[in-house]
């Protein structure tokens, strides 16, 4: 194992978790991070990732990546990361894994419609509804709300994009009962983590459009970046079929912004003169991330997909149709709570704002099935054209 870098967070100096139980056994060998990693995995809410939308929504082929499969390819990049660099991996897994937690169904389309529904009530962010999630909804233990997760893990999933100046409601309710200092950077594990996923979809949702047939090869090759490893990779490997070389394309992509981070955090951390977990925090700047000139080619990257697949115009279309179903749902459920199931039923609060946050925080758990399944309940047919792929 790496030696564990000084300013790597230390699993024995955690600052604890907000429920402290006196005498509470600790199951294993495990780190309290390791223990925080576990809690996720085993939790309804990560199970549920698998029938959430990545890129595609409801997409029917078995291939393409849903939030599970990419929540797991990030943990794999972040763990690769934090072990070049010295840091607790157990913490940066961890983070990868809850880091999507918290999106509605139907992914932004799903996010958006709750933002415009509840925008008299506090509005909806799906960052601050994963500590929301963790910290409040999934509660398997007696003596507690949550999952009691540690100070480190709940403070890097807060504030693992840079500090949090206006905090919405609902991270402003969770950071008031469990102070998470969300004006300071987060620790390089959440960093990380933050720079793993970007790596993560960035690459993968090329593989993903590829293979929908929203990309092209042609169209692809435009990016000069992309272009001159595509050379490198035909000369390599003559004769090879095109699928094969393809994937090698996005291994190799993944590779070299990998490569890059380890290399850039490394020069940041010396030029800033970090010595502590508790220096990276208040470094007053993002010590993990690309270099200019991949921060530069990833810009041009993002901004191609965005152009040829996040907005395609099929895309568009279907994200607009999940956005009226989640609309539709709201609007039933508060119109008549009576077809909440009983448990939410039972603990609808009589006032707002409190009754409609309820509202979406049922609707945010949903699953894209389980929404079409209630919108199938509620209206008497299943919403056409989710699926494009």
């Amino acid at each position: 194992m790496t030696e564990r870098a000084p300013w790597a967070c230390d699993p024995s100096h955690s600052r604890g978790r907000e429920f402290a139980l006196a005498g509470e056994t600790t199951r294993g060998p495990r780190s309290v991070f390791q223990r925080d990693r576990d809690r996720i995995i085993h939790s309804i809410a990560f199970r549920r990732l698998r029938h959430k939308t990545q890129v595609f929504i409801a997409p029917d082929g078995d291939h393409y990546r849903v939030r599970l499969t990419h929540s797991l390819e990030v943990a794999q990049i972040g763990r690769v990361i934090a072990r070049a660099l010295g840091l607790d991996e157990d913490l940066t897994e961890a983070l990868c894994l809850a880091h999507d937690i918290g999106h509605p169904p139907f992914g932004h389309a799903g996010e958006d419609a709750l933002e415009e529904a509840m925008a008299e009530h506090g509005g909806f962010d799906h960052n601050a509804n994963t500590l929301r999630v963790l910290m409040r909804l999934e509660s398997p233990y007696p003596r507690h709300e949550g999952l009691n997760l540690t100070w480190e893990l709940l403070e890097g999933l807060a504030k693992h994009n840079g500090p949090v100046y206006a905090p919405t409601w609902a991270l402003a309710e969770l950071d008031a009962a469990f102070p998470l200092q969300l004006a300071q950077h987060a620790s390089l594990e959440a960093q990380v983590a933050a720079i793993s996923d970007d790596i993560a979809y960035d690459n993968h949702d090329i593989d993903d459009g590829l293979r929908a047939g929203f990309l092209d090869l042609d169209t692809l090759l435009t990016l000069p970046s992309l272009a001159a490893q595509w050379r490198g990779i035909e000369a390599r490997f003559p004769g090879a079929p095109r699928d094969r070389l393809l994937r090698e394309l996005v291994r190799g992509q993944i590779g070299r912004m990998v490569n890059d981070v380890i290399e850039e955090t490394r020069c940041r951390i010396a030029e800033s003169g970090v010595q502590t977990a508790a220096d990276a925090r208040s470094a007053g700047r993002t010590l993990a991330g690309f270099s200019p000139a991949m921060a530069a080619e990833e810009r041009v990257l993002k901004a191609f997909m965005y152009e040829t697949l996040y907005l395609h115009p099929e895309q568009v279309e279907t994200a607009n149709r999940a956005r009226a179903v989640i609309a539709r749902l709201f609007a039933a459920y508060r119109s008549t709570p009576e077809s909440l199931p009983d448990s939410w039923r039972e603990s609808l609060p009589t006032s707002e704002p409190a009754r409609s946050r309820h509202i979406a925080d049922f609707i945010a758990g949903m699953t894209d099935k389980y929404a079409m399944d209630c919108y199938a309940k509620l209206f008497g047919e299943r919403p056409e054209g989710l699926s494009n792929v």
